[in-house]
């Protein structure tokens, strides 16, 4: 265990301690709003290639991996707080989806099977609609499309359009913006006002789904109910998935050819479907919004005495802390790195620091990873003498 200031020791324990924060909803509007689709998707399009060279970069070759940590060929272990760009709700290799996976390889079924309906898919669609918000489930079509980066947006916005509407599309925390979470007010009004222009609301939970803000889908902090939902990542349990939802009247006739090649990705839908399943019996998603309040509310207190970190701002298990001078948070990021911690970079110019733990992450290992953080941050700042 690497030694840290008596400050970062301070918070550690003191996350330790259970109490009824939840995180902030402060911060600037993540309402995105667009009258036409070919808008928007260029706009989306952008958004995805722009991103730090470094952040796919790390020296760290893994040769190990169970839930929160990571072993290197150089037999170091490391607290990965990336968690796959939060495709790994569950951490690394979690025992559910090791079953899940054994089970289908050992069944000799075919493990691509594009197409056709299989046993996988029916347990994932069937699990997946058990999560979806109440008014959205009933009447939901799900259709599999690329998992590849920038592409379900796009591909959601083009069904809408199929139908002849344009979209509006909400980020309910925006991750270009730099982890900032829409307020539950304004996602309200947005709703409102689509409905009563008959104009579809696509709820973009890329990031943001699968109990990561201490709801199952984001969406439902603020209680609204989309008319279309993008979900990726994380459903699928470490593998590539992604999926559209839609509502059942929305593009009826919508060609299915486009989502066909996507969806017989048998191992990707087992690792799914359990991965949904434990998120829910679990309780996860509360436990994230108990411990990510906490350890937001120890990571601003820590930076407001702190010129070099502007600012802090998240919700559940989503977290980033922003800096004010170019290149600080990558700086930051390497010095994690330094102390065995593993975070991702965000936001635009790569200046937030973005926390992303597995739901599973204990008490103990969260003031670890507090820890580290706080004692990383604080050389930066010791060393740079001041922002």
């Amino acid at each position: 265990m690497i030694s840290s200031s008596a400050e970062s020791s301070r918070l550690s324990s003191s996350l330790l301690r259970r109490g009824p924060e939840r995180c902030s909803q402060e911060g600037r509007s993540e309402v995105a709003v667009t009258e036409s689709p070919v808008a928007e998707l260029s706009a989306g399009q952008s958004g995805v290639t722009a991103r730090d060279p470094g952040a796919r970069s790390l020296p760290v070759v893994p040769v190990r991996a169970r839930g929160l940590t990571i072993e290197g060929a150089d037999g170091r272990r490391y607290l990965d707080c990336a968690s796959g760009s939060g495709a790994l709700a569950l951490g690394h290799n979690h025992p559910v989806v090791l079953r899940a996976i054994r089970s289908v390889l050992d069944s000799g079924a075919p493990l691509h099977t594009p197409g056709l309906v299989t046993g996988a898919e029916e347990d994932f669609t069937a699990e997946l609609l058990r999560t979806l918000p109440a008014g959205l489930a009933e009447r939901a079509r799900v259709r599999f499309c690329s998992p590849a980066a920038g592409d379900p947006v796009p591909e959601a916005l083009r069904l809408v359009a199929a139908g002849g509407r344009p979209g509006t599309l909400l980020r309910p925390v925006r991750g270009d913006g730099g982890v900032t979470p829409a307020p539950d007010a304004r996602v309200r009004e947005l709703r409102e006002r689509t409905a009563a222009a008959g104009i579809p609301l696509i709820a973009d939970e890329t990031r943001t789904g699968v109990g990561r803000t201490g709801a199952f889908w984001a969406v439902g902090h603020s209680g609204v109910v989309p008319d279309v939902m993008v979900v990726a990542r994380a459903i699928g349990g470490s593998l590539p998935l992604a999926a559209v939802v839609h509502r059942d009247d929305l593009v009826p006739g919508a060609p299915q050819d486009r989502a066909d090649s996507f969806r017989g990705n048998q191992l990707a839908m087992a690792a799914g479907a359990a991965t949904l399943a434990y998120v829910r019996e679990n309780g996860l998603a509360a436990r994230a919004a108990d411990l990510g309040g906490r350890m937001l509310r120890q990571l601003r207190d820590f930076a407001a005495g702190l010129p070099c970190a502007a600012d802090v701002r998240g919700r559940g298990l989503l977290i980033g802390i922003a800096f004010a001078a170019p290149g600080r948070a990558a700086r930051v990021r390497n010095a994690c790195l330094r102390r065995g911690l593993i975070v991702e970079l965000a936001g635009r110019k790569s200046g937030v620091v973005l926390l992303l733990p597995p739901l599973t992450v204990t008490d103990e290992q969260a003031a670890a990873v507090l820890d580290r953080l706080t004692d990383a941050v604080q050389a930066e700042a010791a060393l740079r003498h001041g922002p």
